[in-house]
């Protein structure tokens, strides 16, 4: 199974965005970048890959600890950049930004010690991706239009596992589908 650790903002919050997100849509060059879906949108804390289902037990009773271990903490959609000249394009983060670092640290160690092969561990950087592209590209305009987005505060209170089915038809431009097979209140959220 493809999983990864996220965290899952509320529709609310996905609504805002998505208004931002539209007005993107019809800035010049947005027709050659594959828009994500809003019901995919999610800050990823760990991505773990194709995990064998014999793990998903123990690397979910390891999450659950994670999530028990870790407050609940103030977070905001704000402002945006990109990876790889262009290549993705994402929102950005701000609120309690330590807090949302130390739970994807803790939600990669999990995967560690529940034997779930990772690659070396990179420094977290909060960002929701919007688009992408198979090119880099110029997307300063984007990046402008996304400055000055700061959307509502709201409580993250939760750790999810989710599971990612990667599209299967062939058809162009289809998108991923993500689905949630485990949640975990956060410490201060229950």
């Amino acid at each position: 199974m493809r999983v990864f650790a996220a965290v899952l903002p509320p529709d609310e919050v996905t609504r805002e965005l998505g208004a931002v997100v539209d007005a993107l849509r019809k800035l010049p060059g947005a027709d050659g970048m594959r828009w994500t879906g809003r019901a995919g949108w999610h800050f990823t804390l760990a991505f773990y890959g194709e995990v064998d289902d014999g793990l998903l037990p123990e690397l979910s009773a390891r999450l659950e600890r994670v999530a028990r271990r870790t407050d609940a903490f103030p977070l905001a959609v704000r402002g945006g950049g990109q990876f790889g000249h262009g290549r993705a394009l994402w929102a950005g983060a701000e609120g309690d930004l330590a807090t949302l670092r130390l739970l994807a640290d803790r939600a990669e160690a999990a995967a560690r010690k529940a034997g779930v092969p990772m690659g070396e561990h990179r420094r977290y950087k909060a960002h929701l991706t919007i688009a992408r592209s198979r090119e880099a590209r110029d997307v300063r305009a984007h990046l402008d239009a996304l400055a000055g987005f700061t959307g509502r505060t709201w409580t993250v209170g939760e750790l999810a596992l989710v599971r990612s089915n990667l599209p299967t038809s062939g058809v162009p431009g289809e998108q991923p589908r993500y689905e949630a097979v485990g949640r975990w209140a956060l410490g201060g959220a229950g």
